[in-house]
């Protein structure tokens, strides 16, 4: 019985594989780049994307939401005027490539795709979307041990976004232990201090995917 549920699981993950590298094509015929944005509940990943969105409106943006039940992202999100895409989950704690397959087609227009995965720091570290860029975010509220953790998520991730850094002395949470844990995990990974409701480390943020995209401009 235990061979037939291992069995099962490299089939599901070789069939991701294979979707993920489907997607990873055809984002690349029509040149649009994808973000796949992961972290925990309340980190603030659909504040970041509103944020984001309101930022690059000189950027053709579309926005896939991922999540259990996902209304309320939705209609958070829907408010900025910006193509969305929600994908409820249902009992899957993750996005998977299958899923993403189907949104995709519907954003052939845009330039960038940010996507929100599921609230979680451990499911969806086994599933490629077939994304350009992976990004972990995660607050001070968290506790500052929750980078060392969950390592592998961290070790996958391109760029590891540590938000409310602001409210670090009231939570009790060293700020630059997270940065070092973060480090120690994967030394080539761009790490940004943020707090979105301060404005800390957005601008470095707005930055990083100019340079993904290759364009410049006044953010707004």
């Amino acid at each position: 019985m235990h061979r037939i549920e291992v069995d099962a699981e490299v089939d599901l993950l070789s069939e991701n594989k294979r979707l993920a590298r489907e997607n990873r094509e055809f984002l690349r015929k029509h040149g649009i780049k994808a973000i796949n944005i992961m972290g925990a509940i309340g980190s603030g990943k659909t504040l970041l994307i509103e944020k984001t969105v309101d930022a690059l409106r000189d950027v053709r943006v579309g926005v896939i939401l991922g999540d259990v039940v996902c209304k309320a992202d939705y209609e958070r999100v829907q408010k900025h005027d910006v193509l969305a895409e929600p994908i409820n989950t249902g009992k899957e704690c993750h996005l998977d490539a299958h899923l993403i397959h189907h949104s995709i087609q519907k954003f052939s227009d845009v330039d960038l795709i940010l996507i929100e995965n599921v609230g979680n720091l451990i499911c969806p570290v086994d599933f490629d979307l077939g994304e350009d860029v992976r990004v972990v975010m995660v607050s001070v509220t968290e506790g500052d041990d929750v980078v060392e953790k969950h390592p592998e998520i961290f070790r996958l991730a391109d760029v590891i976004i540590i938000n409310k850094v602001a409210l670090a002395e009231f939570v009790e949470a060293d700020v630059e232990k997270m940065v070092e844990d973060a480090r120690r995990l994967n030394p080539n990974a761009k790490i940004i201090r943020m707090d979105l409701k301060k404005g800390v480390g957005f601008d470095e943020w707005l930055e990083f995917l100019r340079g993904v995209l290759n364009v410049s401009g006044n953010s707004g």
